[in-house]
């Protein structure tokens, strides 16, 4: 999995950053997928200046209605249809998203040629498509919001193949049933379980996608143990107080979660548009006297997982 930050201004794009957008590409040998996280506007300008068309979208995911991580939705779904898209399209997000996206579409006299589903979420399991899933867990803001915890399921440990031949097990059909962890009869009456001659399952990866929020008890369970952490630090320590009052964090607060939740790393986005790019490595630094894996996200940085 990879993420591509299109977005990383508060409230309003600056010269440096846009607002609110982060793709997901999932990379998967026989399942690619490309989920986008929010849609701030001018997010299809963005996606211009990637190798990434809105048309190879399966899964948009909303935090929540706030205008800096929703506006440029509307433009993004009237492009995919008019560059001739027919890839269905899931929409997901907090109550309103379908009356925001329906009067959008109707007030404009616009339409999607693809088929478009859109459904509001609760906390919990959001969606699960048998190798990831998505959970809602939700924040500390004045509008609904949610956060996004993305978990690849574990993979299946790699097949013993020489135990097998040793065991006298005939190579073929038989292995892919005991790759999937069953068992099969051989001809001599014995019963062999896949399990015996698999290696221990590799976990998955996991990832958690903040939308805005002052500290609360759901931002612990939804960062426990994940690879990669994105989260607001919209305001430097000094202004923890004015940040929390609008349902924002600082910087220090992104910190200590991270190390609260053992997290592998932070990415910090989300930055207020007083920073320009010395004031966002004060936030940097912040963040990093208490977490030392945190990195600051820039527009069109590119993150491995």
């Amino acid at each position: 999995m990879e993420l591509i930050f299109l977005g990383t201004s508060a409230g309003v794009p600056t010269r440096a950053r846009n607002v609110t957008a982060i793709l997901l590409n999932l990379q998967h040998p026989t399942r690619a997928g490309l989920w986008l996280f929010d849609c701030g506007e001018g997010t299809q300008h963005q996606m211009l200046r990637t190798a990434f068309h809105p048309g190879k979208l399966d899964n948009i995911f909303i935090t929540h209605l706030h205008g800096d991580h929703l506006f440029g939705l509307p433009g993004l779904l009237c492009s995919r249809s008019m560059a001739g898209n027919v890839q269905p399209l899931h929409i997901y997000g907090p109550k309103g998203i379908r009356e925001f996206v329906e009067t959008a579409l109707r007030l404009s006299g616009s339409w999607t040629d693809y088929p478009l589903t859109i459904e509001e979420v609760t906390p919990g399991l959001v969606v699960d498509d048998g190798l990831r899933k998505v959970t809602a867990f939700p924040l500390a803001h004045p509008v609904e919001c949610y956060g996004y915890r993305i978990e690849e399921h574990d993979k299946p440990g790699a097949l013993n193949a020489a135990a097998l031949a040793a065991d006298g097990v005939p190579a073929g059909p038989l292995f892919q049933t005991l790759k999937a962890g069953g068992s099969v009869t051989l001809e001599d009456g014995r019963v062999i379980h896949g399990a015996d001659y698999l290696a221990p399952a590799e976990p998955g990866k996991k990832l958690a996608i903040f939308g805005d929020t002052s500290p609360c008890p759901a931002s612990l369970e939804l960062a426990r143990n994940v690879d990669v952490m994105v989260h607001e630090a919209t305001l430097e320590n000094a202004m923890e107080e004015k940040a929390n009052s609008r349902g924002h964090s600082s910087a220090r607060q992104a910190a200590q979660l991270a190390v609260d939740a053992g997290a592998g790393k932070l990415i910090i986005t989300h930055i207020s548009s007083r920073y320009d790019a010395r004031g966002s490595v004060l936030l940097l630094e912040e963040c990093r006297a208490l977490f030392a894996q945190t990195r600051l996200a820039e527009d069109f940085a590119v993150v491995r997982i």
